[in-house]
């Protein structure tokens, strides 16, 4: 009765860390999506709307998915608080505190960090083409991600509850 308890959970928690893998490879290109629409809201608001950065950041931040808005809720509340002297130190530091609560990788970060250096330091039609040129390099990531979810997601699922299996039979 122990062996089979035992096996019921090995069993489980191999399929759990395999759910896990599985779901980080689902939730980069969910996340992606965001920071892109994060991103093409972020130039409406600059350069139609004449937005101030850090009220834009409120706007977006407000908007998009909660772990992507909540990067440029933090970035402009240290704006806001003067904790941070320009917009490229504030996305560098709600990028340091919150980047591990995201699916989204290093390219993504270094994205964010080159546009961060832009923001809020040139003229709007300079920040637009910057923007411009992030949603594109984004989008080329995004589609990569979608690649990368078809591929890994279904075999992490499937390697998970098979490692476990595995470890069954070897036991019993």
């Amino acid at each position: 009765m122990i062996k089979l308890i035992g096996a019921v959970l090995i069993l489980f928690s191999a399929s759990m860390v395999g759910w896990q893998i599985g779901r980080y490879y689902a939730y980069r290109p969910v996340q992606l999506r965001a920071l892109l629409v994060a991103l093409q809201m972020l130039e409406t608001e600059i350069v139609y709307g004449l937005t101030p950065l850090n009220r834009a950041f409120v706007k977006v931040g407000q908007r998009v998915s909660e772990d992507v808005g909540k990067m440029f809720l933090f970035a402009a509340e240290l704006l806001n608080t003067e904790k941070a002297q320009s917009a490229e130190e504030a996305l560098r530091q709600a990028m340091g505190k919150l980047w591990t609560h995201t699916a989204l990788r290093k390219q993504e970060r270094d994205v964010l960090t080159s546009l961060g250096q832009v923001l809020g330091s040139s003229d709007r039609e300079d920040q637009q083409k910057h923007l411009r040129l992030a949603v594109t390099h984004l989008q080329g990531l995004a589609q990569e991600a979608r690649f990368e979810q078809e591929k890994y997601e279904k075999m992490y699922k499937s390697l998970g509850f098979l490692g476990g299996l595995l470890v069954v039979i070897l036991m019993f």
